[in-house]
């Protein structure tokens, strides 16, 4: 049968070429090709009735009808819709309590380091193979930078801000006239918030974390800024701003960027995150933003701030 449509198709298809608009077809033929199209939509093969011959290859049909010349066409497939993918990051049990032992900063901070490497919920949401993420630099860091949650690079590493946003993180810190070792960089998230995947592939893409999410993991930030003491804070970005400020303090980075708020007893500083830069266009308008709220902590941390550092970004 399979052969004998494709023949038929193929004569039809020539015939249409050759000009031919209509083609006879007798009665009986069109009822046992209807059958065998709407068999194949059920997913089940038809076999022709004893009585119906199988069409021909060639259109010589009885002329005891006439149709328009159409080459046939196979079913549309049934569309079965998949599941939706189950939501991500919404069923966490309560936030944990964090007590850390006494000790210097270095102590209390490996203590805080074993916790969130033990804590079941951070591992559960870690694939196979990826680290939970804390915080990396001086435990006697003036500056504390906060970012939102770790992406692909950062939870193979194990360390904020490792990836392409990193490195100009580092540059913008030099600009500081410091070096990164001498700061504290944190995430509110201590895992790389998950999408959808196939078993056995990697995530591909990042998403913002939920609300949910960050209000589990905030003890582990604050614990963070309790250990390190910081003279103050800096948010990078709005997802950030959003879970130390809350989800329904503003819409618009640009409406808290560059004033001071605060969090945890700490001043905090809030600009745009560094991936931010790195968005075509990529020019001194944007980063002279950024740079002018880093001014505003280098001056509040008492930093010296020469005039070269003063003109950074300035269109010439």
């Amino acid at each position: 049968m399979r052969t004998a449509l494709q023949a038929l198709t193929d004569e039809l298809r020539r015939l249409k070429t050759a000009g031919v608009k209509t083609v006879a077809v007798s009665d009986e033929s069109v009822a046992a090709l209807r059958r065998i199209v709407q068999a194949r939509a059920r997913g089940v093969v038809a076999p022709a009735p004893a009585d119906t011959p199988e069409p021909a290859a060639s259109v010589s049909a009885p002329r005891t009808a006439t149709a328009p010349l159409k080459a046939y066409e196979p079913p549309a497939p049934v569309y079965t819709p998949k599941p939706a993918p189950k939501p991500v990051g919404e069923a966490l049990p309560p936030p944990p309590t964090v007590t850390l032992p006494a000790g210097d900063k270095q102590t209390r901070w490996n203590a805080l380091l074993e916790l969130v490497r033990n804590d079941a919920t951070c591992k559960a949401h870690v694939r196979p193979g990826k680290q939970v993420v804390l915080g990396v630099g001086s435990v006697e860091a003036k500056i504390m930078f906060v970012g939102e949650a770790p992406g692909a690079e950062e939870e193979i590493h194990g360390e904020p801000f490792v990836g392409p946003a990193g490195e100009l993180l580092t540059k913008m810190i030099q600009a500081m006239g410091l070096k990164r070792a001498e700061i504290y960089i944190g995430n509110i998230m201590n895992w790389r918030p998950e999408l959808p995947t196939p078993p056995g592939e990697a995530q591909i893409g990042n998403r913002p974390p939920t609300e949910a999410e960050m209000r589990y993991c905030l003890p582990y930030l604050r614990a963070q800024i309790d250990v390190v003491k910081p003279d103050l804070l800096v948010a990078l970005g709005a997802t950030a701003a959003h879970g130390l400020l809350g989800v329904d303090t503003f819409k618009a980075l640009g409406e808290v960027r560059g004033r001071w708020h605060e969090f945890g007893g700490k001043p905090l500083m809030v600009t745009y995150h560094p991936s931010y830069l790195l968005r075509p266009p990529v020019d001194n308008r944007k980063k002279r933003l950024v740079w002018e709220d880093l001014l505003k902590v280098m001056e509040r941390v008492a930093l010296p701030i020469s005039d070269k550092q003063r003109t950074f970004f300035l269109d010439k």
